[in-house]
């Protein structure tokens, strides 16, 4: 709706961009993380990729010089905090925050031990809240700061018999940390959003889609009858990361194909 008093339309090029920016992508070194940092960059960010392969990490910093390697084992609370720090001394501000890193456990839970379970949340829901906290309390002006956690269609529906008791509990969790940090953080202007990607060709599925029967049935079960291409998380990604969608807190935006809307 547009109207007198209202700002000017900006092209859309300039409401996506994210020139002047640092951000910070967990675990960066594959699959969606990787591109994660290749397309924020692309947008003029300086990314600080993070996670524990470093070799992947100096490739993909190889392809575009906005990104910086760090290595980082976002389980480790110390590595944590020194990954924020290293990043405010390098640029003295941490606008974006996509936490991406995540590991996954048996997909049936009689095979689950407790510690195994607790291993998962500690990366997949622990280690995001740790470093949405130190961002939020960096020194960096409050306003226009973003963090998207990056959760699954798993946090919202049951995907039994893949999935897993750890992996959907920590994604549902992360889903209800988005909406309560949003809420607690939204009057300094940090945004909490959450992307829901569903069934994409990465490295944590690759045994998944190399399957023909688990092909057919995720075909069957998602509206547009197949999985997602990773570049098709992009502009999803920008969205929530950039001022395109600075009245936009507190929410999960689902990539799926139409997954959870069967």
């Amino acid at each position: 709706m547009t109207g007198d008093g209202q700002a000017p339309i900006r092209p859309s090029g300039e409401l996506f961009a994210l020139h002047g920016r640092t951000a910070v992508v967990t675990g960066a070194s594959s699959g969606l993380g990787a591109r994660f940092a290749a397309v924020l960059a692309a947008a003029g960010a300086t990314v600080f990729a993070a996670a524990r392969r470093v070799d992947r990490l100096s490739a993909l910093a190889a392809e575009d010089a906005r990104i910086r390697p760090v290595a980082c084992d976002v389980s480790r609370e110390d590595d944590r905090a020194r990954l924020v720090e290293q990043v405010r001394e390098a640029t003295g501000r941490l606008d974006v925050l996509v936490n991406n890193a995540g590991t996954s456990g048996s997909t049936r839970a009689a095979d689950e031990s407790a510690q195994d379970f607790a291993d998962v949340l500690a990366v997949n829901l622990v280690a995001p809240f740790h470093l949405a906290r130190l961002m939020a309390e960096s020194e960096s002006p409050a306003s226009g700061k973003s963090i998207v956690n990056v959760s699954s269609v798993l946090g919202l529906v049951s995907t039994a018999p893949l999935g897993g008791a750890s992996y959907a509990a920590s994604k549902a969790g992360l889903i209800g940390l988005t909406r309560e940090l949003a809420g607690q953080w939204g009057g300094a202007g940090v945004r909490v959003n959450a992307l829901a990607p569903g069934w994409f060709r990465s490295e944590m599925t690759e045994a998944l889609f190399a399957d023909e029967r688990s092909n057919r049935w995720v075909a069957r079960n998602t509206m547009l009858g197949r999985g997602g291409d990773g570049a098709e998380l992009d502009g999803a990604l920008l969205f929530l990361a950039s001022e395109a969608s600075s009245y936009c807190t507190g929410q999960v935006l689902a990539v799926d194909g139409g997954w959870t809307a069967r």
